[in-house]
């Protein structure tokens, strides 16, 4: 079973042998296989409301890419047919534009899924940017339903936040957390989870999670009265939009560098492709949500999809790496869920 992928394990993106990620799983005898099947991570839209200079998707208000409601359902017999996989991830762009956004989240919960919902904040305020279509339910929709929300709020403090996500956006940012706040997100004890994400402004690695949380919290809580339950730190992928600022800045092969010097095996060990299965809003499958923007695809003769989704051959399968993947192996690691190590 392992032969799945095997042809297409090899570096495919810089051609620069200086960035050959598999070098330094040969240097260090690593190994890194799966090890289980525990999310199903699902991008169900590009279109969003926000053009971030750092959205490794791309997403904008201009695209139109939308998962149907026969894909939805093909992921919802997945999640039903296998107990193991215990959590839905629900992307985009902004997931919520999916006009199958709600029906997604009622159906998984009824399956007893932990469902999470990466949600930009400013949705809520914007609404959807062609029809219209008001946001503000989402607040009580996602307390309702009891969904874990996590946010990307690139610094505590306005200049940062709006350089990085556009004017205005740390201000519906801070209100926002403060709806989702009057919904008992965020607050101890509640079981209602807010989670922060923190995105460097630049060729930076993020600082140390656990202290940069300590800060986050102690300056929402000081200056907004806002809380939050964890902060994720999460490098900045050198793919697509930031790697096209890294280009015209001339800095690219600076940050590649950074990453590699940064290398660490015990990161490497714990890299979110071992535990998940990344699906395009088209249902095609990938190791991760960044070898999908790559379109560096799962296969087995042929591209595979959600409709010929088999647990054993996913759990046997070889993952793809490739240049980018030393931005989850740099320090203390990057994953959706923040620090590896």
């Amino acid at each position: 079973m392992r032969e799945l992928n095997v042809l297409n394990n090899r570096v495919q993106s810089d051609g620069n042998t200086n960035f050959d990620f598999h070098r330094y799983f040969k240097k260090h005898e690593l190994d890194v296989t799966p090890v289980s099947i525990e999310t199903l991570q699902v991008n169900i839209t590009k279109l969003c409301n926000q053009a971030c200079q750092h959205c490794h998707v791309d997403a904008s208000p201009k695209r139109t890419e939308q998962m149907d409601k026969r894909t939805v359902d093909r992921c919802l017999e997945i999640l039903s047919e296998n107990e193991t996989i215990k959590n839905l991830d629900i992307t985009g762009g902004a997931p919520e534009l999916n006009p199958h956004f709600d029906y997604f989240v009622i159906e998984a919960k009824k399956l007893n899924k932990h469902v999470m919902v990466r949600h930009n904040l400013t949705v809520t305020f914007d609404g959807h940017p062609r029809t219209g279509e008001s946001k503000r339910y989402l607040p009580e929709f996602f307390a309702e339903n009891n969904l874990e929300v996590i946010s990307s709020l690139p610094y505590y403090q306005e200049f940062f936040t709006d350089k990085q996500r556009g004017r205005g956006v740390f201000g519906k940012s801070i209100e926002s957390i403060r709806l989702l706040n009057e919904q008992e997100y965020g607050k101890e004890g509640t079981g209602l989870e807010l989670n922060l994400v923190y995105n460097p402004v630049g060729t930076y690695l993020p600082p140390p999670q656990e202290n940069l949380e300590k800060d986050y919290k102690k300056e929402l809580k000081e200056k907004f009265d806002l809380v939050f339950n964890k902060l994720f730190t999460i490098t900045n992928m050198p793919i697509h939009r930031f790697k096209e600022f890294l280009l015209r800045s001339g800095t690219y092969e600076e940050y590649m560098e950074k990453l590699i010097n940064a290398f660490n095996p015990v990161a490497a060990e714990g890299v979110m492709c071992r535990t998940m299965i990344s699906v395009g809003y088209d249902g095609s499958i990938y190791d991760c949500d960044f070898n999908q923007m790559l379109e560096m695809q799962i296969t087995n003769g042929k591209q595979l999809t959600v409709f010929d989704f088999d647990y054993d051959q996913m759990i046997n399968r070889n993952i793809l790496f490739d240049s980018h993947c030393f931005g989850c192996t740099a320090g203390s690691g990057s994953s959706c869920g923040g620090a590896v190590v």
